[in-house]
């Protein structure tokens, strides 16, 4: 079977590592598109090299813009690149805009969409991920659910019958790059501040919390005052904003470093007092490392990490900083996200729902 995997940020090249392996363990045929939805180096091309991801076999180069532009200059090429590779199916990841125009011009021209994290919901219709994961599970042929909590939402929604748990290949990765990384010999890449009571690591990137300069300045400051180091891990745009705005990130507690190669951030966040983050994945990349995240946001997609204490929700300033300094969570050995063994599933699943 010949199966197109379309992908364009760093949690989609996560999620593509243990796919890409059970598909080449299982003999199929596997075709890569990188839309280059994120185009800087750190966060692109550094994940293929180590996870061990093969090159793409199309790089669509799309780079930043508007959400309406990038989508549409995604669309734009995918239609050439589905006729020149003509897949048995197309697999989307997550909730991008790479992951909605890949949906969008394989179900026109008719080939098979199978949607890898389907189901979940922040319930938040201002975020443009909720729209794009809710078109796309609406629009594929197969909805491959990673909790119990996304497969009840798909069912809400009535489409139980092209529903499969597979479990999150999220956990897959992880799970390998924790124990390749508490093996070897790879230092933490934070190693070197002087943090003797140990530090934070933070991730804050979501138009909400930086487009707005009062905003992004209360993060800021939330940051700033904490008890430990906060080391902010700064994409470029949050960096521009920040500029823009005459915000300074270097102040207080808070300092900033580019972003990390996967390993080093695993390796970086197992050694740390606490994750901040207002990312999706990182949230339950810390509750999976069992290390207490607090998350910038209003809600959540991932509610067990929640409901199990290791993740506390946290809009305001004075909330940041309480969440960030709360006592440790009580330890559980609930495994909401799979066993590790989610991409083997998910092959499983396209094969005997898609196979032509």
């Amino acid at each position: 079977m010949k199966i197109m995997s379309v992908v364009g940020a760093r949690p989609q090249f996560v999620k593509l590592a243990p796919i890409a392996q059970a598909l080449t363990a299982d003999g199929h045929e596997h075709v890569i598109v990188h839309t280059g939805q994120h185009y800087d180096p750190m966060l692109s091309d550094v994940f293929f090299r180590d996870l061990g991801i093969p090159e793409p076999d199309a790089h669509l180069g799309v780079g930043s813009g508007s959400h309406g532009a990038q989508t549409g200059a995604m669309l734009a090429q995918m239609d050439e690149v589905l006729e020149r590779f003509q897949p048995d199916c197309v697999l989307v990841y997550g909730d991008t805009n790479s992951t909605l125009a890949a949906a969008v011009s394989a179900v026109k021209l008719h080939y098979p969409v199978a949607h890898l994290e389907a189901g979940l919901r922040s319930f938040n219709r201002a975020m443009p991920e909720e729209h794009n994961r809710v078109l796309t599970d609406h629009a594929a042929d197969l909805c491959l659910a990673p909790t119990e909590v996304a497969v009840g939402h798909l069912a809400h929604e009535g489409l139980a019958e092209r529903t499969v748990l597979v479990g999150d290949v999220m956990t897959d990765v992880l799970f390998q790059v924790r124990d390749a990384v508490r093996t070897s010999d790879a230092s933490n890449p934070l190693a070197d501040l002087d943090a003797a009571d140990g530090y934070y690591v933070a991730t804050i990137h979501r138009a909400e919390n930086t487009d707005d300069p009062e905003r992004l300045r209360e993060v800021v400051d939330a940051l700033a005052e904490v008890d430990r180091p906060v080391v902010l891990l700064a994409h470029p745009r949050v960096r521009a904003k920040a500029q823009e705005h005459g915000i300074d990130l270097d102040t207080g507690a808070l300092t900033t470093r580019d972003p990390l190669a996967y390993p080093e951030l695993i390796a970086a966040v197992l050694d740390s007092a606490g994750v901040i983050t207002d990312s999706g994945g990182l949230q339950k990349e810390a509750f999976l490392l069992r290390v207490p995240c607090t998350t910038v946001r209003r809600e959540t997609e991932w509610v067990e990490t929640v409901e199990l204490g290791w993740n506390v929700l946290a809009n305001t300033s004075s909330e940041i900083t309480a969440a960030v300094t709360r006592p440790a969570p009580r330890p559980t050995d609930e495994a909401p996200y799979g066993d590790g063994h989610a991409a083997v599933r998910a092959v499983s699943a396209i094969v005997e729902g898609l196979s032509r």
